[in-house]
């Protein structure tokens, strides 16, 4: 009996290994195409002008030892060894590590929390804080208020600069791969020839998104790998043939005899040094697609070496022949026997690092909007079975535009290296400061631990971020153009939604008047289901009012449905629908509300509607047999409110929660007030979550009913019944078409952002019933004037 178990133990982590390594072989050609490409471009954007590379070699082996130490101690020691620690439930990136503080600290600028949204499987928190011991930083967020729009603004800075580094390292990329052509043609038609040539490339780079990378992702993988291998042997060859010392560069006294002697110079060449670490951060980016031991062994075990081997190679090369600075590059060192097929997979694996950044691009596009931080758009998953795998149009064709734009306007590796070092570095500081706050706030570790960590690696990032910002005018403009821009639409369209939010919230009808809807007042009630989709957790939209007051009917089943997004990556498909009721159980009204994690994939309108109508028919079956074993006293009294939501899933249970919105100032003019607009009542501490060990089949419900009274029976099937026939009448979906304006006397730049920026905004974005993918005959739209 031992043996056997021995031989199951044995064989299932036989298999694990086998499934971690194969996750590292599948994330080659995920993670790692932007970083393994970087040799291409590193030494000849960092010789580009600065410095000179002279006989003494003291140039070329600080060079070699600055490479050497970036590469050991940003990717190596503070991602693989710590970073990927930070993860969300499995998931990593900027609003990872955002969402994660979130959960913590009460710093979260969502509108409508709720109590409920803390009782999800996935928002658990894996260390909790001890009563006894509450972190001074987490008591100074939570206090300043102004903190907690600072900190969202750096986040979007980070996302900002991703998008950034998304139409710049296609560029980058492609046109160091195809540069290599200059080695076989004469000066004047290599310069007619890069440039069209890579302009092709990334067309067809950009117009083949729509099939997804799932389609070709196949490839990508043993595309890397090939390179990898073909950089690595090439550098092993080139220390072998031409210095086996080189080895010597790595000693860190190089770095200071560079400095030491370049001065000034060395110090703004850092700018080029920088981008041997591009790529890295999608080690983290897309750490839900793998896992952290795959990510680990595959950078640890392949990919750093490699790259040393490649850096070395080049540098043992450069020792021996001391060249004009122009001449300096990565295909100088290839051999000429092998310098064709070496272009070939450059070219491929350049394809490979682009495809890469384009699809984060789209991801963080998608969680930036899932978050309420940027226009609708169209998000399109071009695979049922890879979950994360989407594809936004508007966003393709726009990076295309500009991705070719920059191409043809910067003409070199150097200003395309300046314009992308500075955007990689200014991600890496930011994913720095908030890993510091994950240390402090979640991992509860002393605060000067978490100090060490921000001064460690913030001064070195800060040293190569200064360098950076010294190219401004040669190119290092664009991404602070770019992040400029994209943070503005950004920030407008979050601080409008907000204001959206709390004038809803103002405006909102009691319960009471929408029980006094009757026949006495000339309403009649219409077969089918009115959906009325709404922000409010409570309470009855003034959108619905206003529909009611010009037409004077609503359907016989009302559901006020908010459909909601919780600062988690994934909310589980039993935990995702909280249902109430809305008044007696006569009057046929519910609450529905819709909870999704920021990469969760939003369902279709028909399998909505399908999924909708049965967790409506389950909560029923279970109201009332909750219902059979309370008194009349509770009956009644919860007649005339709305009832406690229940989580409606296998298994339904309810979360008593006193959560109330609290009444609001909209006096405020500064944007560090943002969060008092969204300022909710002191959160129970301890939320009464009443599990129910109810099943929701019917087969179930028929033998517990036998014992109830047949009056009950016959009004549960009623209400039943009820619902089936509006089903079958149709479902209406009722949305409200906003136009915001701002109030009299706010200051010329509200007026602005709010009358002409978020206007402009959202006429030229995807309406709400297009997110939603309402059929047109399905649509009731409600116009609303917001006075915010």
């Amino acid at each position: 009996m031992d043996l056997n178990f021995g031989r199951c133990c044995g064989s299932r982590k036989k298999e694990s290994w086998r499934s971690v390594l194969l996750l590292a072989y599948q994330s080659l050609g995920v993670v790692y195409g932007d970083l393994s490409i970087s040799p291409l471009y590193v030494f000849k954007s960092t010789f580009a002008e600065d410095i000179q590379h002279s006989e003494t070699n003291e140039e070329i082996y600080g060079v070699m030892s600055f490479v050497f130490w970036t590469l050991t101690l940003l990717p190596l020691l503070k991602y693989v060894f710590i970073v990927l620690r930070a993860d969300d439930n499995g998931e990593g990136g900027t609003f990872a590590l955002y969402s994660l503080i979130c959960r913590h600290v009460k710093v979260s600028l969502l509108p409508n929390r709720q109590v409920a949204d803390e009782a999800l499987s996935t928002y658990k928190l894996e260390h909790p804080p001890e009563k006894n011991h509450d972190s001074c930083v987490k008591r100074y967020l939570e206090k300043h208020k102004w903190l907690h729009t600072a900190l969202l603004l750096l986040v979007l800075l980070g996302t900002c600069m991703v998008i950034g580094d998304g139409l710049l390292t296609p560029a980058i990329s492609v046109f160091s791969a195809v540069s290599g052509l200059e080695l076989n043609m004469s000066k004047e038609h290599h310069q007619y020839a890069v440039i069209p040539i890579t302009c092709f490339i990334l067309v067809c780079l950009f117009a083949l998104q729509h099939f997804g990378t799932h389609r070709v992702g196949f490839v990508f993988a043993p595309i890397v790998l090939t390179w990898l291998l073909c950089i690595s042997a090439i550098g092993l060859y080139n220390i072998i043939q031409w210095n086996p010392h080189v080895y010597k560069a790595l000693s860190p006294k190089y770095m200071f005899m560079f400095l030491r002697k370049t001065r000034v110079s060395g110090w703004m060449s850092l700018g080029g040094i920088l981008l041997c670490i591009t790529g890295a951060e999608a080690m983290f980016a897309d750490l839900g697609h793998f896992n952290y031991a795959a990510i680990q062994i595959a950078f640890t075990f392949l990919v750093y070496p490699a790259l040393i081997l490649a850096y070395m190679g080049q540098a043992a090369y450069l020792s021996r022949h001391h060249h004009s600075a122009h001449a300096i590059g990565f295909y100088v060192s290839v051999p000429k026997c092998v310098h064709w097929p070496v272009l070939m997979i450059a070219i491929l694996a350049s394809v490979v690092g682009s495809q890469a950044i384009i699809s984060g691009t789209f991801s963080i596009i998608n969680q930036s909007q899932s978050l309420g931080c940027f226009p609708r758009v169209k998000v399109i998953h071009t695979s049922d079975k890879i979950h994360g795998q989407i594809y936004i149009p508007e966003i393709n064709w726009m990076l295309m535009i500009l991705c070719i734009a920059v191409t043809i306007g910067f003409r070199d590796v150097k200003h395309l290296g300046n314009a992308s070092g500075l955007a990689v570095m200014a991600v890496m500081l930011v994913t720095t400061c908030l890993t510091s706050l994950v240390i402090v706030l979640c991992w509860h570790k002393p605060p000067i631990l978490a100090l060490a960590f921000l001064v460690f690696f913030g001064s070195i990032e800060l040293l190569y971020f200064s360098a950076s910002l010294t190219k401004f005018r040669e190119g290092a403009w664009l991404p602070i153009l770019l992040s400029l821009f994209f943070m503005i639409v950004m920030f407008v369209w979050h601080y409008t939604t907000i204001k959206k939010y709390e004038f809803d919230l103002q405006n909102k009808v009691s319960l009471e008047w929408l029980l006094a809807l009757g026949p006495s007042l000339g309403i009649t009630r219409v077969p089918g289901i009115g959906l009325v989709f709404t922000d409010l957790t409570s309470g009855i939209p003034a959108n619905f009012s206003r529909f009611v007051t010009n037409l004077p009917a609503f359907h016989r089943v009302l559901v006020f449905v908010c459909v909601k997004s919780v600062p988690v990556p994934f909310v589980p498909p039993a935990e995702r629908y909280l249902v109430g009721r809305v008044g007696p159980v006569d009057h046929r009204s519910y609450r529905c509300i819709v909870r999704y994690g920021y990469r969760d994939v939003h369902q279709d309108v028909d399998s909505f509607e399908t999924e909708l109508v049965s967790k409506l028919a389950d909560f029923i079956r279970y109201d009332w047999h909750k219902r059979n074993q309370e008194d009349d006293t509770a009956r009644s009294n919860e007649s005339s409110s709305e009832s406690r939501l229940a989580v409606i899933g296998t298994v339904a249970y309810e979360i008593e929660e006193n959560l109330q919105p609290e009444s609001v100032s909209i006096g405020f003019t500064t944007v560090e007030s943002m969060e008092d607009v969204i300022e909710m009542a002191e959160v129970v501490p301890t939320a009464t979550v009443r599990r129910v060990r109810f099943a929701v089949e019917e087969d179930r419900y028929e033998e517990e009913g036998s014992s109830a009274s047949a009056e009950a029976e016959a009004e549960l099937r009623s209400e039943l019944r009820d619902l089936v026939a509006a089903q079958e009448a149709g479902t209406a979906f009722i949305l409200g078409h906003s136009h915001v304006k701002a109030k009299q006397g706010s200051s010329v730049m509200k007026r602005l952002a709010v009358n002409f920026g978020y206007n402009f905004l959202r006429r030229n974005c995807r309406g709400p019933d297009v997110a939603l993918k309402v059929p047109p005959v399905s649509l009731l739209e409600v116009g609303m004037v917001y006075v915010v």
